[in-house]
């Protein structure tokens, strides 16, 4: 296999781009779920490792407890992808009749795209006495964190006439993608009547990553409109992945490695004998003032892993020329996709170098802040806000949630929420759960669009969010014992089921 052929798929760069920016609009994660942080579910200890549920037992199963996607951008939203055409059809921002001004509008300095997944294999948490409590989770999670300048949208979608004689600024350009186990053990305590404590130590196991190392890049239009790419980065990797070199040590081909997957048991040492190892940490506290007034605070994901099974050092450190790379072109008949992208691929082939070193690198998780307070109107019924920030590199995400919320013990519990996020401000929330016998079952989304339009296509009327970057959905079932409760003499009661 070439390199070319290797990366065959993104020769068909129209599929692609329409496929992959209508996934960036369905998001659904429990990491940052705003409105599960004040139901009473075991599953809230991953927003703040202080938060106790009520049910004194809860064993979480592999896949049924939650599988948990956020693909989230912070540039466009579903209806800016695909619009009413002619005739009631349907176009996609690649149509050559579609507003390429009104997508270009939507595009910021710096573009990111950030998908993650967590499927939870296991998950434990029991009481200790009265005052403490101990969590085990063991999570498969994959992430990836991608900034795009966006002078590369302009070039690509307006053409290089107006950089002719300037260089751009591409520094920001950024991707770290990484998949992991992670095993944590945590613990939560009342050191005062009104102080609790918890903290939760993470085990990460890598097993896949790729990294981009970017010092300096910028990219100049010359007056014959080729281009020059002065560039100083390097792209890692930790993958099987076998990269092999020409003579001028330039990449000739690269091939996955899948004997790594030939028999069960190479595919389960591969992703058990991981020597990729990294550490994590979550700590956090609820101070309550009164039996009305909780605050509480949280820092996640604090943690790094250290990449050292098979690497191989992708260097880019010189200066080159290639022909302008213009969807234009495509837009007006005079290039294919195909051509385009065998055009850009043979200019990144000839522009990377491999390196012998096989340097070990370190990828870093991004860390999320919490902070909230909840009033309790009446024993069962409160209002809370809550605040969430996730910082990822130099960026940072923020989001505002107010919700009402109504908490039963853990036979019932629901919450109605407002979120203000990734800018929007039109985004509900709400979550149900319900317990019967042993099972708990639950399901919850937040950030859900208010805003919608309607296309009719061939007669059909479909609905699309007007405003919609960001939805987290979450549905899954955990096996739940016990459940402490008060009577109105404030007398402590355990109900088993």
């Amino acid at each position: 296999m070439n390199f070319i052929n290797s990366i065959n798929m993104f020769r068909k760069t129209k599929c692609i781009l329409v496929l992959i920016l209508a996934l960036i609009f369905y998001n659904s994660s429990a990491q940052n779920n705003q409105v599960l942080y004040y139901m009473n579910l075991p599953q809230k200890h991953l927003l703040n490792p202080a938060a106790r549920p009520s049910n004194s037992l809860y064993i979480g199963l592999p896949a049924i407890s939650g599988i948990n996607i956020n693909i989230n951008n912070n540039f466009v939203n579903f209806s800016d992808v695909f619009v009413k055409g002619a005739s009631d059809s349907i176009l996609s921002f690649l149509h050559p009749d579609y507003d390429v001004a009104k997508f270009m509008a939507k595009i910021r300095d710096k573009n990111s795209i950030e998908p993650e997944i967590m499927v939870q294999l296991f998950g434990l948490g029991f009481n200790v006495g009265r005052k403490s409590y101990v969590f085990l989770d063991i999570n498969e999670r994959a992430d990836a964190n991608i900034v795009l300048p966006g002078d590369l949208f302009k070039l690509g979608f307006e053409g290089n006439e107006q950089f002719v004689g300037s260089k751009m600024d591409l520094s920001s350009l950024r991707g770290d993608v990484k998949m992991y186990h992670e095993v944590g053990l945590g613990f939560s305590r009342d050191f005062t009547s009104k102080l609790r404590i918890g903290i939760k130590g993470k085990l990460l196991l890598g097993i896949a990553a790729a990294s981009i190392d970017n010092k300096s890049l910028s990219l100049a239009v010359n007056d014959d409109y080729t281009h020059t790419l002065d560039a100083d980065l390097i792209v890692n990797f930790s993958a099987p992945v076998n990269v092999y070199i020409s003579s001028d040590n330039k990449i000739d081909s690269l091939t996955f490695d899948d004997s790594v997957f030939n028999s069960g048991k190479t595919t389960i040492d591969y992703l058990l004998k991981s020597k990729n190892i990294g550490l994590g940490l979550d700590i956090g506290a609820e101070y309550k003032f009164n039996e009305k007034l909780k605050i509480s605070a949280a820092i996640t994901d604090i943690g790094y892993i250290n990449w050292k099974r098979d690497i191989s050092n992708l260097k880019a450190k010189s200066q080159f020329d290639f022909s302008g790379v213009d969807l234009l072109d495509v837009y007006n008949g005079t290039m294919t996709f195909d051509s385009l992208g065998q055009e850009l691929l043979d200019s990144l082939k000839n522009s990377f170098t491999l390196t012998n070193e096989k340097m070990p690198f370190t990828t870093y998780l991004p860390f999320g802040v919490t902070l909230g307070g909840s009033y309790n109107l009446t024993k069962n019924i409160s209002v809370g806000i809550l605040s969430y920030s996730r910082f990822i590199g130099k960026q940072i995400r923020e989001a505002i949630t107010l919700s009402a919320n109504l908490n039963v013990g853990n036979a019932f519990s629901t919450s109605i929420a407002y979120t203000a996020a990734n800018n929007r401000y039109d985004n509900l929330g709400f979550g149900l759960a319900f317990r019967t016998g042993w099972a708990q079952f639950y399901f919850i989304a937040d950030r859900i669009p208010i805003t919608w339009n309607k296309i009719i296509s061939d007669g059909n009327t479909i609905p699309i969010p007007y405003s919609w970057n960001t939805i987290h959905a979450l549905i899954g079932m955990n096996l739940a014992f016990g459940n402490k409760v008060k009577k109105k003499d404030d007398k402590p009661m355990v109900l088993v089921q």
